[in-house]
């Protein structure tokens, strides 16, 4: 598998997502893979905010978030813990880094924009099979650092289901499903950076074990994606917090 990383002009408010992908992207191929970070998608929407104060910021965590956690212990490090889109994130995905004195909030639709980019690629590039991830960063319980996480996709099955399979000694897999979307992400955002490298785009060529689809995902497909707080493994230790509703259920 090769992943690259593609260099951009700074992405602002006022441009146009289409057109950056036709100027910087390469000559795609099929069974490629488009990775896009969500900070350009954003901006091209133009769901970016002034923030004037803290309270502000708390704000539009609250409004932006389907659920939230704001104590004291939470503001220690200037975050709200969050699920947003499904997703167990910091400050409901919000961020400032490199948003030119903006906060950046998370597509409206993701998944509506990772379909919009699906179409655009194929019309453009007169493809069949093309693959599209908006990435983001987030952290891991226990673990220093971030990694990429996938928020949308289109053109590919995001798991692999091995149960029912065998492991090389013939046991019987009973939960395992592979990561495809995350794990392309990952890759993916492992390359673009996360600094001033400029480059928020990433073509991912030769993956393995990708299903390609003809099609954007149904809507059980984008269900089938999420696990609720109660099935969840770590339930007995999300079902202890002190979830409040937010503005974006």
């Amino acid at each position: 598998m090769i992943v690259a990383a593609y260099k951009t002009n700074p992405v602002v408010a006022g441009d146009q997502l289409f057109q950056v992908l036709r100027t910087h992207l390469p000559e795609l191929h099929e069974k490629d893979i488009v990775v896009v970070t969500s900070k350009i998608v954003s901006i091209c929407e133009k769901r970016i905010r002034t923030i004037f104060s803290p309270e502000d910021k708390r704000d539009l965590v609250r409004k932006e978030s389907q659920q939230y956690i704001d104590t004291d212990e939470t503001r220690r490090y200037g975050f709200q813990l969050t699920i947003a889109h499904n997703i167990c994130i910091p400050n409901a995905g919000i961020d400032e880094s490199n948003g030119n004195g903006y906060a950046i909030l998370w597509p409206k639709d993701p998944m509506k924009s990772a379909r919009d980019i699906w179409k655009f690629l194929k019309k453009t590039y007169r493809l069949q099979e093309i693959g599209v991830v908006v990435s983001d960063s987030h952290t891991t319980i226990l673990r220093k650092g971030t990694t990429g996480i996938g928020l949308s996709w289109c053109g590919f099955q995001p798991l692999n289901n091995y149960i029912g399979h065998t492991d090389v000694f013939k046991r019987k897999l009973k939960v395992t499903k592979a990561q495809v979307l995350d794990g392309l992400a990952a890759s993916a955002v492992l390359v673009m950076g996360e600094g001033d490298e400029q480059t928020p785009l990433a073509v991912i060529t030769g993956a393995q074990n990708v299903v390609f689809t003809n099609r954007p995902p149904t809507k059980q497909e984008i269900d089938d994606m999420h696990i609720s707080i109660e099935e969840d493994m770590y339930a007995p230790l999300l079902l202890k917090i002190p979830w409040q509703k937010g503005g974006n259920i």
